[in-house]
């Protein structure tokens, strides 16, 4: 991990640190000494712009859902069929994860310990419950097949996507953002789309 140097130090590059503390550290492994050396910056540096590192993870999870939310409000994700919205927010999905990569890690690694990780697991709920109706309303609108479960259906395609933060490296050569978001969209709608 590089260190950024102290006369360019901002609030965005603490909160960039932090993420990649918490997510090589575990965010209970990571104190605030760690957060100071990985920074390059004194504790009470920190301190000046944050409460604590519980505010940076909020932080970094806000970022994370402010992203996924955001997708929902889309208007491909608000008009036309059920089927095509759902396309469209998974296509999404996959594209927020890979720009956000880090801090949508961050995100799917919290466990409920604190606060900030209960209010972040209530957040991701309420997302994935949005998506699910999606789902339910492409099934009744019978663009679904009719033979795959609905909330099966739904728990295969977040572990799919979620399972690309185990894998992805965008300093890899390897497929870039809009390839991938293409692979998942291929595989999961020539799977559930109900033949025509």
């Amino acid at each position: 991990m590089t260190t950024p140097r102290r006369d360019t130090y901002t609030p965005e590059t603490l909160l960039s640190v932090a993420v990649q503390v918490f997510n090589q550290r575990g965010y209970d492994g990571t104190s605030m000494e760690h957060l100071s050396k990985a920074a390059g910056i004194s504790k009470s540096s920190i301190y000046h712009h944050v409460s604590g590192k519980e505010e940076l993870l909020k932080r970094a999870v806000s970022r994370a859902l402010d992203g996924l939310f955001a997708i929902l409000e889309e208007p491909a994700a608000r008009e036309g069929q059920a089927v095509e919205r759902l396309e469209h927010v998974v296509r999404r999905m996959v594209e927020v994860l890979i720009s956000e990569l880090p801090y949508v890690t961050l995100l799917l690694r919290v466990r409920g310990n604190t606060a900030t990780e209960r209010w972040a697991l209530e957040r991701r709920r309420d997302f994935d419950h949005r998506v699910a109706e999606l789902l339910k309303a492409a099934a009744a609108d019978g663009d679904v097949r009719p033979d795959v479960e609905v909330r099966l259906a739904t728990r295969l395609v977040f572990g799919m996507i979620n399972s690309i933060v185990e894998w992805y490296r965008p300093e890899a050569r390897g497929a870039s953002g809009r390839e991938v978001a293409d692979a998942v969209a291929q595989l999961v709608f020539s799977g559930l789309r109900r033949a025509a």
